[in-house]
């Protein structure tokens, strides 16, 4: 059975990791997330002091990115892979509220999209990976089979968001969450590089009011038409 590209784009707090890695299991497919490449990179500057609440010097960041090594690594009792930067698992770390509150501005850095645009797009030359974030459909695989684009309102997004930091045992206040997923939407759809939209042939994908389940089935299904229809 011929392997194809599957490239889910979306807002943060969609979801997309979790319906992507189980697309990925049930196909038997790669599964990488893009999003813990930005996020390794954003806990890289936060650790150097690169970027902070009140400053930043990107200029530093930029110089030291050729020392930055992020590799996937499988941890088969979860069932997929973790990030790992420089040979330590960072997979917790870079999940936290105050990565998220840098990442859209470390994202929206060209370098760093350059890097991480050319890593990814080695992953998927031989097909047969799903991989999920801000500009895989329209940049890192514009001729990806199957493309999906995820959504919800910010105001679902924010409390599943503030729901799995919780269960992580984070203290957080739903506001903060909230005020952080309206300010990502802003810069990732205005970014001046990559930003994030909605490609011509990409499927929208609002699950606001879906469960797990009928989003997986419903993605499921649409993967094994296209598989189908290039047979």
């Amino acid at each position: 059975m011929e392997k194809i590209t599957i490239a889910i784009d979306g807002y943060s707090s969609t979801g997309k990791s979790t319906i992507a890695k189980q697309l990925a299991k049930a196909l038997g497919y790669v599964y990488v997330d893009s999003g813990a490449m930005y996020r390794a990179v954003t806990l890289f500057a936060m650790r150097n002091g690169f970027i902070g609440k009140d400053h930043e010097n990107i200029q530093a960041l930029i110089k030291l990115l050729p020392k930055i090594k992020l590799v996937f690594k499988y941890n088969k009792d979860l069932g997929y892979s973790e990030m790992y930067m420089n040979e330590e698992n960072v997979e917790k770390e870079i999940r936290s509220l105050e990565v998220s509150k840098h990442v859209s501005r470390i994202a929206e850095i060209e370098h760093v999209r350059h890097m991480l645009v050319n890593i990814q797009k080695k992953m998927g030359v031989d097909k047969g990976i799903v991989m999920d974030g801000r500009d895989i459909g329209t940049v890192v695989f514009p001729d990806a089979e199957l493309k999906i684009f995820m959504t919800a309102s910010p105001e679902k997004r924010a409390y599943r968001r503030y729901k799995e930091l919780l269960d992580k045992g984070e203290e957080v206040d739903y506001e903060d969450v909230l005020k952080n997923v309206q300010h990502r939407d802003d810069i990732d759809s205005n970014r001046e590089f990559s930003p994030l939209r909605l490609s011509e042939d990409a499927i929208p994908f609002d699950n606001s009011d879906m469960g797990l389940e009928e989003q997986f089935e419903r993605m499921y299904n649409y993967a094994l038409r296209v598989i189908e229809k290039g047979q």
